[in-house]
């Protein structure tokens, strides 16, 4: 994997993406402050959205957004071989 998909920048993805799900802007117009559960696309619950129902497509999702999940390793035996995968295999097998 090149730089790009490097678990540093995966987990700066996700800390940005937390942050960015947290931010708050004044709607002057409506007269109310307004926060991504207010505008994002939610097809799952789109009357009454929290930020976990709002649709967001990022490589993180493969691992359900979530840095436990990204930092996970299994066992794994292929034939005679038994070795350790993570985030970089669950991410192929993915795609």
């Amino acid at each position: 994997f090149s730089g790009v998909l490097s678990d540093d920048v995966l987990r700066a993805l996700l800390d940005l993406q937390e942050r960015l799900a947290a931010t708050t802007a004044w709607a002057p117009v409506a007269g109310k402050e307004v926060k991504l559960s207010d505008v994002c696309y939610a097809p799952l619950n789109p009357t009454e959205p929290g930020v976990g129902d709002c649709c967001v497509n990022s490589v993180t999702q493969y691992f359900q957004n979530n840095g436990s999940r990204l930092a996970m390793t299994a066992t794994q035996t292929v034939g005679k071989e038994t070795g350790t995968v993570g985030w970089r295999d669950h991410l192929i097998y993915c795609v």
